[in-house]
């Protein structure tokens, strides 16, 4: 029996890389939470990961192509996270959305990349965000160096491992993150 094949339109992928990086980084920003120069210098650290490789006459998809299908992704919940809405947002297949998703992920938890991407403050780093709280906050915070806070990012299923650690307090499959933010709001440690 011969398969059904689905009739892709446009993808909207190649205009949000091409039209909006280029000239309104907020839209960018909105499909896929970080600004275009964030997302450069992931592409320039992962391009070169093996994951991305291919022996095939078959070429992979452009690595900027699969972390925008990443993202984007990621950047969504509900039925929006859905692989079908994912794939039809990049004009490509539901298997596709996987791979790159999978193919991305696996380049950003290499401890090569979290050693260079995620940093734990130096104490001299400490030692001047301690003197800007003491000298923007209240007494009680002057020996503060960071903020810290709390978030849940849902999933759309049940993880196949442990699914049952994954529910939280709002009903629902999430993971739960912890980001200790410097005082010039920079991102330098996540649990």
């Amino acid at each position: 029996m011969p398969r059904d094949t689905l009739p892709r339109g446009p993808s909207y992928l190649h205009h949000v890389l091409i039209a909006l990086k280029n000239q309104r980084s907020d839209h960018f920003r909105h499909q896929f939470r970080i600004n275009p120069s964030t997302f450069d210098a992931i592409v320039a650290t992962i391009k070169l990961d093996p994951i991305f490789a291919n022996s095939s006459n078959n070429a992979q998809m452009p690595v900027e192509e699969q972390l925008a299908i990443a993202l984007y992704r990621f950047g969504r919940d509900g039925n929006g996270a859905g692989l079908q809405e994912v794939a039809n947002w990049g004009g490509v297949g539901k298997g596709t959305v996987t791979l790159a998703t999978r193919r991305v992920m696996t380049a950003v938890l290499r401890p090569e990349f979290m050693e260079n991407a995620v940093h734990y403050p130096s104490e001299d780093a400490k030692e001047e965000a301690k003197r800007w709280v003491h000298k923007h906050s209240c007494h009680a915070w002057r020996n503060g160096w960071c903020f810290v806070d709390g978030t849940l990012i849902p999933l759309a299923i049940r993880p196949p491992w442990f699914g049952e650690s994954y529910w939280d307090r709002k009903d629902r499959y999430s993971l739960n993150a912890q980001v200790f933010i410097f005082c010039d709001c920079v991102v330098t440690f996540l649990l």
